[in-house]
C-alpha cells in the first residue's frame, strides 16, 4: 500500500515527513490540522505505521521522535473527544458489567447501514459500503490482538479463544479479512490492502483511529474490551440483513458467504466477549468497569455517526 493523498496540512506534513531519511532532523514543526478530515487521516496514517505500512514510507518512520509526538497528540485529542460525549453509568459493580452491556446494545437506536441494505439499497450503495468498511475488515481483528499480552489470565484465554476463530482457526482460506477480500472480488472491487483509504470518509477514519489507539495504548486495554464487547454484540443480526440484501440484489457469491460466517461466530462472540473477556477482566481488574463501558459506549457511538454520515450521502433520512 502506498501512502494515502493529503487531505490538508497536517496529513500532508506526515505523508511527507514520512517519505524522509530518519537519520536527520525533520526541520519543521507539524502545523495544526485544516480540517476534521485532515486530522483523521494524518492519525489513521501514524497508525499504520504499525500494521503493515507503506511501500513508499521508510521502514524505521515510526521510530522518528517528531512523528512519535504529533501522533501521541493527536490520539489525546481523540481520546478527549471521545470521553466527552460519554457519560458513566452510576453504580456498575464489576459482577454488573455483562448486563451493563446488554442494557447497553439494547437501548441503543442508531441508524442501520444494515436495515437499509436488506430493504432498500441499491448495487452502487452496497459497494460504497463495502469500500468503506474495507478500510478496517481487510485487517479485520488485527487492532485487538495488540491487548493479548496485556490482559490478565482468564480475559487473556477467552481473548485468544474469540481472535483463533477470526484468524481462521489457522486456515488461512478461513481468516475473516481474507474471506472479506475476496468477497469484494466477486462484487468487482479491488480486495487490496488500503485500497480505497482515499474515498474514506472522517467518520470511516475515526472510527478506525478509535480501535487502533484502544488496542495500542495499554492503559486502554478496558475500551479495547469493552469496544470488541459491543461490537460483537451488534454484528449478527446485521450480518443476516446484510446476507438477505446481498441476495435479493443478486450478489450471491463470496460476500454472501462472509457475512453468513458472522451470523453464526458473532453470535458465540457475543457471550465470549461479553461475559469471559469482559465479565472477568472487570472482576479481575474493578478499575476497568468504567473504560470497559465507555468502550463500548464508543462502539455504539461511532458507528451510529459513520453510518449517519453515509446515509445523508445517499439522501437517505437516518
Amino acid at each position: 500500500m502506498r501512502m494515502p493523498k493529503p487531505r490538508g496540512p497536517l496529513s500532508d506534513w506526515v505523508v511527507t515527513q514520512l517519505r524522509e531519511t530518519a537519520d536527520r532532523p525533520v526541520g519543521t514543526a507539524a502545523p495544526e490540522a485544516g480540517s476534521f478530515d485532515d486530522e483523521c487521516l494524518a492519525l489513521w496514517t501514524l497508525h499504520e505505521l504499525s500494521y503493515r505500512g507503506f511501500e513508499d514510507a521508510v521502514d524505521d518512520a515510526e521510530e522518528v521522535v517528531e512523528v512519535i509526538v504529533v501522533r501521541r497528540r493527536l490520539e489525546v485529542a481523540l481520546e478527549r473527544r471521545l470521553r466527552e460525549r460519554w457519560s458513566t453509568p452510576s453504580g456498575v459493580e464489576p459482577a454488573g458489567v455483562p448486563a451493563a452491556l446488554q442494557s447497553m446494545v439494547a437501548d441503543d437506536d442508531g441508524p442501520s447501514l444494515a436495515d437499509h441494505v436488506r430493504r432498500r439499497a441499491d448495487v452502487e450503495e452496497v459497494r460504497e459500503l463495502l469500500r468503506q468498511r474495507s478500510i478496517y475488515q481487510l485487517k479485520e481483528a488485527d487492532p485487538t490482538t495488540w491487548v493479548i499480552p496485556r490482559l490478565p489470565t482468564r480475559s487473556k484465554a477467552a481473548l485468544v479463544q474469540l481472535q483463533y476463530d477470526e484468524y481462521g482457526d489457522g486456515d488461512p482460506n478461513r481468516m475473516h479479512a481474507h474471506l472479506f477480500a475476496r468477497g469484494m472480488i466477486d462484487v468487482g472491487l479491488r480486495s487490496e490492502y488500503g485500497a480505497y483509504v482515499d474515498d474514506a470518509l472522517p467518520e470511516t477514519l475515526e472510527l478506525n483511529n478509535a480501535l487502533s489507539m484502544f488496542g495500542l495504548v495499554r492503559r486502554l486495554r478496558g475500551a479495547a474490551m469493552g469496544h470488541l464487547a459491543a461490537f460483537e454484540m451488534t454484528s449478527s443480526l446485521p450480518a443476516r440483513k446484510m446476507v438477505q440484501g446481498l441476495e435479493r440484489l443478486g450478489l450471491t457469491g463470496a460476500m454472501v458467504g462472509y457475512f453468513d460466517e458472522h451470523v453464526e461466530a458473532d453470535a458465540i462472540h457475543e457471550i465470549l466477549a461479553a461475559r469471559e473477556i469482559c465479565g472477568s477482566l472487570a472482576a479481575d481488574e474493578p478499575a476497568s468497569v468504567e473504560d470497559i463501558l465507555f468502550g463500548a459506549f464508543t462502539c455504539l457511538d461511532l458507528e451510529a455517526r459513520f453510518a449517519a454520515a453515509l446515509l445523508q450521502q445517499w439522501g437517505v433520512e437516518a
